[in-house]
């Protein structure tokens, strides 16, 4: 079973963030609403389309979604 995107991202996590994919991980720990459990990319995706308070666009949720991949393959 795979750990959920969450969990895989708050790898991510920094209390300086220099990237895109700090700052989405900050941003994803701050959210008390987050899928957190998921690993489904559509369920994911949808709630960042529906909650637009993330910092940075969908190209930063795609790139951390290709290293989760990798990472857990």
């Amino acid at each position: 079973m795979y750990k959920s995107f969450y969990h895989f991202l708050m790898k991510y996590r920094t209390t300086k963030p220099n990237d895109g994919i700090s700052r989405f991980a900050n941003s994803a720990y701050d959210d008390l609403s987050f899928p957190k459990n998921s690993e489904d990319y559509d369920e994911i995706s949808s709630y960042l389309e529906l909650n637009g308070h993330y910092p940075e666009s969908m190209a930063v949720f795609d790139e951390a979604w290709e290293e989760y991949l990798i990472a857990e393959s």
